[in-house]
């Protein structure tokens, strides 16, 4: 296994996986920030993402192995019929916009609202403001985003896909803040049994559900 950078993941033991989702406007930079925080690449020639891929890198939070499973997907409309199957399971979203980009921006509370239609109602949501490289081409002030993200609820970061610069504490905050939601409900959990015993949790292994999982047979009809 690669040392320090935790991108390969290989005879690891997994306590956790979790589904996050990226979601925004075409061409913002979705697949750049995923190939910075998988693989720690980017690719000036990236193409545009058809349909839906995921990529996963394991990471360990509080002692605990945590793979994050993160989904890409084409931020064009015509796709927009992936979007039950995509957020189902997705514990976590990053909300992307192109700073500079205004329509980006603007379609963010569109974007949101759709988040909120199919995905679970305590998903952890990041939006996130890329491109910060291009401060000479700002169209959208950080503090127009910032106060957007208080008024609705949500993280808030500028990234540079190309500088590599917040994409790793974007993800991070994300999963740090769902596994402290998880661990929360597996004390609460533990405190219920009776005895308020909550050691009798550890080495239990906590799956949300996500793609990873075997999908019961009845769920394969509509598969063509």
């Amino acid at each position: 296994m690669a040392g320090g950078g935790g991108y390969g993941d290989a005879n690891q033991k997994v306590d956790y996986v979790f589904k996050v989702v990226l979601i925004g406007d075409s061409a913002v930079g979705k697949s750049q920030i995923l190939a910075r925080f998988a693989r720690n690449e980017f690719s000036l020639d990236s193409k545009a993402t058809i349909g839906v891929e995921f990529q996963t890198r394991t990471l360990v939070i509080q002692h605990k192995s945590v793979k994050a499973q993160i989904w890409d997907t084409a931020g064009q409309e015509r796709y927009r019929a992936v979007t039950s199957a995509y957020y189902r399971g997705a514990v976590g979203a990053m909300l992307v916009y192109d700073i500079t980009k205004r329509q980006s921006f603007d379609h963010i509370p569109r974007w949101l609202e759709e988040l909120r239609n199919h995905a679970d109602k305590n998903i952890v949501i990041i939006l996130i403001g890329n491109k910060s490289d291009l401060e000479n081409q700002r169209a959208v002030s950080t503090e127009d985003a910032k106060e957007f993200a208080e008024k609705e609820g949500l993280f808030f970061l500028e990234t540079s896909a190309l500088e590599a610069t917040n994409v790793e504490t974007a993800f991070m905050t994300v999963l740090t803040e769902i596994f402290n939601i998880v661990n929360k409900k597996n004390l609460a959990a533990g405190d219920n049994q009776g005895n308020g015993n909550s050691a009798s949790l550890s080495g239990k292994k906590i799956i949300v559900p996500g793609p990873a999982q075997e999908i019961p047979k009845r769920n394969m009809c509509c598969q063509s």
